[in-house]
């Protein structure tokens, strides 16, 4: 049986959904969208998701297609729909349709588009022996805060890494580490600092980054908010990246370099045990 979509209003049959083609998404990238881990049949960090998903749209001046508890509602039911009991939900807001020009729609009415992915998160063979990454120049645009679909400096970062024999790139903008393609990046010192970039118009505020470190404080561990170089990271006892359908991802060599014995750290393994059981509880 064929994946349950949701479009604008109607749950399809994904062969069957369709959107405008003058969706201004579709045109411009002027859409913002959202994903949300599925752990147990219940949705992990989402509130916090719809809060952001909120911020990106006022950030955009753009309308919101539903309300946050009307959206809820409709990924509650896709998951029925679906019988995911682990996997992922993507959600898309746009400004519309509207005939194509550069300046905003005065009444278009916004699109929300969603589905589910089946995937693997609290298991996952990648965690257990870590991934490597490269460093690439950063040439997105300069609000990262803004989750928008605008994503091929990213899908071009990614098809880097693979074509290098690596797993996934990490941005570098004035001499430091941003964060990676699709996660927000760590590394850990020799003296068991947790170290990461600190929040601005640089990166994604990850929801999945703010948990991390929430449990790493519970655990009186040492974090630092500041950017670090390439080379720094290269030196680090360990590293690793978080995002919502990877969780805590050890990272095991960067640039060729690599890190402490070759394999997932402590710090590393301790914060994917902590994140996995705090979104297993729900």
């Amino acid at each position: 049986m064929s994946r349950i979509v949701y479009v604008n209003g109607e749950y399809l049959a994904e062969e069957d959904a369709k959107i405008s083609v003058f969706d201004r998404g579709f045109l411009f990238a002027d859409a913002v969208y959202e994903v949300s881990a599925v752990l147990k049949g219940k949705l992990v960090d989402n509130d916090a998701h719809l809060k952001r998903l909120a911020r990106s749209l006022g950030e955009l001046k753009m309308t919101p297609p539903a309300t946050g508890e009307e959206i809820e509602a409709i990924q509650m039911e896709l998951i029925r729909h679906n019988s995911i009991d682990e996997g992922v939900i993507y959600l898309q807001a746009t400004r519309g349709a509207a005939d194509r020009d550069f300046a905003f729609p005065k009444n278009s009415i916004p699109s929300l588009v969603m589905f589910t992915q089946k995937k693997s998160l609290s298991q996952n063979p990648a965690a257990d022996v870590g991934i490597t990454v490269i460093t690439v120049p950063d040439i997105r645009w300069k609000r990262r805060d803004i989750k928008t679909v605008g994503l091929l400096p990213a899908s071009m970062a990614k098809q880097a890494a693979l074509d290098a024999g690596a797993n996934d790139a990490w941005f570098v903008e004035d001499g430091f580490v941003n964060e990676g393609s699709s996660n927000n990046a760590f590394i850990v010192t020799h003296d068991g600092k947790i170290v990461t970039r600190h929040l601005g118009t640089e990166i994604l505020h990850g929801i999945t980054r703010k948990s991390v470190m929430e449990l790493a404080k519970r655990e009186n561990l040492e974090i630092e908010e500041r950017p670090f170089t390439p080379e720094e990271a290269a030196e680090a006892r360990e590293a690793f990246s978080t995002s919502a359908s990877a969780f805590v991802m050890p990272v095991v060599k960067i640039d060729g370099h690599v890190l402490g014995n070759g394999v997932p750290g402590p710090v590393s393994e301790k914060m994917r045990k902590l994140y996995v059981e705090m979104a297993m509880k729900g």
